[in-house]
């Protein structure tokens, strides 16, 4: 066993298709947006410009979702051209992939296995996740971006039914959406609009991040315009979008019209939440007892996981264990730990 004092110091990613995350070694961890389907030749850099901000490090440990974005004509190409991206941004470094069957792997072997890589993140999360509760049947319920984990654990361990999203998708295991890139007309086909019940456009008027700059959950920027109207992300003009999800504007649909909107479109969104956890949970650990919760929905995950399980204090927050940016970073940071077993193990 290799002394704590000379442990490597180590970079762990998590590609997704819309989010680089990352998580040092030292304990520090960051994410950055990058649109992997409109940009896959400049993931390289990317991930190099990811890595500048962090202290030095001699290898690199990776999980991948973005092989599913449609710049790519297969997963088994997707996830080719990330490790190809990988390991063009950090030569020289030793560099292994994390896989669905809980084992690293290098960049040969996931090259000829690709399949082996894809959407795999999820796994570490909840192998680390599994050792914060005990014996107790629990849940782990991640919320990010874009889409929601929810991962039973029985005994310590992992009980998910499925190992690819597909899978997943059918076990209520995966949902896919988040709390900023969901369009708000994936939630429901109406929702309450001056106290009458009104169907939405079906349009990407608005998403999850504008209920959210709404309601208050997510901080203003001003300086982002990734949003669907390429305004910027604030409230003001979240009001605005979400107008439109009514075909109104802001001389028709008021302040308190888009309060009530935000507030019946993020009611949609936990209740498919909750009614998922439900379904995962029952066919493999029945009622949970405790739950740990992360993502950069973290608030809606907590919401949710006390929806599910009653009192507070059996929810454990990584944002609290780890820090708010590994929170976000969940994956990335869960992969340090297991590589840090697998070297010492």
């Amino acid at each position: 066993m290799t002394s704590p004092d000379h442990a490597p110091r180590r970079l762990a990613l998590d590609v997704g298709g819309a989010n680089l995350k990352a998580a040092h070694s030292d304990g520090s961890a960051r994410s950055s947006p990058f649109a992997v389907w409109r940009d896959p030749d400049g993931l390289a850099a990317a991930l190099r410009e990811l890595a500048a901000g962090f202290p030095p490090f001699e290898s690199v440990v990776a999980t991948t979702t973005a092989e599913l974005c449609d710049c790519f004509q297969t997963k088994r190409e997707g996830v080719r051209r990330i490790v190809a991206a990988v390991v063009d941004a950090f030569p020289g470094r030793d560099v292994r992939f994390w896989g669905i069957d809980a084992a690293f792997h290098g960049s040969d072997a996931i090259r000829e296995r690709p399949l082996l890589a894809a959407a795999s993140n999820w796994l570490a999360l909840a192998t680390v996740a599994a050792r914060l509760v005990g014996d107790d049947p629990a849940v782990l319920i991640d919320v990010g971006s874009t889409t929601a984990d929810v991962i039973p654990i029985a005994n310590g361990r992992v009980a998910a039914r499925g190992r690819t999203d597909t899978e997943r998708l059918r076990n209520g295991e995966l949902v896919y959406a988040g709390v900023s890139r969901t369009p708000v007309c994936a939630l429901a086909v109406e929702l309450p609009f001056q106290g009458v019940a009104t169907g939405l456009a079906a349009e990407s008027f608005a998403t999850t991040r504008d209920v959210y700059l709404v309601l208050g959950d997510l901080p203003e920027d001003p300086t982002d315009v990734d949003t669907a109207d390429g305004r910027p992300a604030t409230r003001g003009r979240a009001v605005d979008r979400l107008a439109r999800m009514v075909c109104a504007d802001r001389e028709t649909c008021s302040v308190e019209d888009s309060v009530e909107l935000a507030r019946a479109a993020e009611g949609a969104l936990f209740d498919r939440l909750v009614a998922a956890a439900r379904r995962a949970c029952a066919a493999t650990v029945g009622t949970p007892t405790a739950a740990v919760v992360s993502g950069s929905g973290e608030f809606l995950a907590r919401r949710v996981a006390e929806g599910l399980v009653g009192a507070s204090a059996a929810v454990r927050s990584l944002g609290g264990v780890w820090s708010p940016a590994a929170s976000e970073a969940a994956c990335a940071r869960a992969l340090l730990e297991l590589a840090a077993e697998a070297r010492d193990g």
